[in-house]
């Protein structure tokens, strides 16, 4: 919102984290079905807002949170470690997550990509 990008969340009042979705963050804006996420897309470019929107839609499958905030923090710790830097870092961030989650993070997230692209 701070460089004019509306940041709205999709049936839900609080910004759905990544692999849950509840993040205890309010969001700014909510939207409900795909016809208002058109309608809002119609309006901005009509009115010619040169900036896009952030929309954010829950995981439908979300992954046991805790498991999965303990693992980011160690993979993390591990990428430091082994000096991982870059675009090295997602990839690897990633892989670790799914191991130390035994693919637990891995279908999680396939499952919010896939719902991302039925609602948008």
């Amino acid at each position: 919102e701070t460089m004019g990008v509306p940041v709205i969340s999709y049936q839900t009042n609080e910004f759905p984290a990544f692999f849950s979705i509840k993040s205890n963050y309010k969001s700014p804006s909510r939207l409900d079905t795909p016809k208002e996420i058109a309608s809002h897309y119609i309006a901005a470019r009509s009115l010619k807002l040169s900036t896009g929107t952030l929309l954010a839609v829950p995981n439908p499958h979300p992954a046991d949170s805790i498991h999965i905030e303990q693992a980011i923090h160690d993979a993390l710790a591990l990428a430091k470690k082994e000096g991982i830097s870059g675009a090295a870092t997602t990839p690897y961030i990633l892989s670790q997550v799914a191991e130390r989650t035994g693919g637990a993070s891995l279908e999680s997230n396939i499952a919010l990509v896939l719902n991302n692209a039925k609602v948008g």
